[in-house]
């Protein structure tokens, strides 16, 4: 499993364009690959334009297909110039095996 969570700032004269897009890759990416298990993307309460989105992938071949999809590839071509500045940060899941859990609750 990888799980990442992405630190982005965007330029305040993009915020709304970039917002749309980073939902719709979010969306397209959960639906249409079985391989990535979550891609949530938040704002910051304190700064608009601070943008984390937490990425959960089932393993690294799956996270390595899916900067590949036309759908990630069009997020990131449309949106490099709104993108302030970005860090992907690796993390380490603590307890693995709630994630399944938590997300069934999701469910009820």
């Amino acid at each position: 499993m990888l799980v990442r969570i992405s630190e982005i700032e965007v330029y305040a004269q993009y915020l709304d364009e970039y917002l749309q897009y980073a939902r719709t890759v979010g969306v397209t990416s959960v639906c249409e690959e079985p391989g990535v298990i979550c891609i949530y993307p938040m704002q910051l309460k304190r700064d608009s334009c601070q943008i984390r989105i937490l990425e959960i992938y089932a393993s690294d071949e799956a996270y390595k297909h899916h900067i590949k999809t036309g759908h990630f590839q069009k997020y990131k071509t449309e949106t490099l110039h709104m993108v302030k500045s970005l860090d992907l940060v690796d993390m380490d899941a603590l307890a693995p095996a709630t994630m399944l859990q938590i997300f069934k609750k999701m469910h009820k």
